[in-house]
């Protein structure tokens, strides 16, 4: 893999607001990023859209391309549901002569920052609290009550890891988490 640019990782429990983060950030032209579309196999929900919010795929496709050595990173994380990163998206974006950055679950983050240690920041961010990411993720309306839960005692174990990464950003005003998140990435790409 040719390895120009630089990698920018977000990576948080659900509810944290890291997507919104990225969001933010990709709209800054002047940090000249581009988004890496993660592969999964689950199904769309809302009104996600095949290669913009992710590539879905089936699991038999998704096997195939861990057969085929295609991903940097991907990880089983939740049952029969994966989630990875193809190596075709990453050189696509550098490419380009752009950075590329992450919206990816906790594991997938720290094995990029593992596999490409000098070129990736990697930012864990964290809700205020446990409980204030449980009711963002209600606010949502998107998840069954049992979902909710299952993503709620995933956070916590996700939580340990937050040591692991280059910055800790805690997401309890989501105005200066922006502000603070551009200043992180623009130091990083110069």
């Amino acid at each position: 893999m040719n390895k120009e640019g630089k990698l920018i990782v977000f990576s948080a429990p659900s509810g944290s607001g890291k997507t919104t983060i990225v969001h933010h950030l990709l709209k800054q032209e002047k940090l000249n990023l581009d988004f890496s579309i993660s592969a999964t196999s689950r199904k769309p929900r809302g009104a996600e859209i095949n290669g913009k919010d992710y590539y879905f795929i089936s699991d038999v496709q998704f096997r195939k391309h861990i057969k085929n050595d295609d991903f940097i990173e991907f990880e089983e994380v939740y049952t029969n549901n994966y989630y990875g990163t193809l190596k075709s998206e990453v050189e696509r974006i550098w490419s380009e002569g752009k950075h590329v950055i992450f919206d990816i679950d906790v594991i997938g983050g720290l094995n990029i920052k593992q596999k490409f240690p000098e070129q990736t920041l990697a930012v864990f961010v964290q809700p205020p609290s446990i409980k204030e990411m449980e009711r963002r993720l209600r606010g949502r309306k998107t998840d069954s009550e049992e979902k909710i839960k299952e993503r709620v005692a995933k956070a916590e174990k996700e939580m340990q890891f937050s040591k692991d990464f280059d910055v800790i950003l805690v997401n309890d005003d989501l105005e200066v988490a922006k502000k603070t998140a551009y200043t992180l990435v623009e130091k990083f790409t110069k």
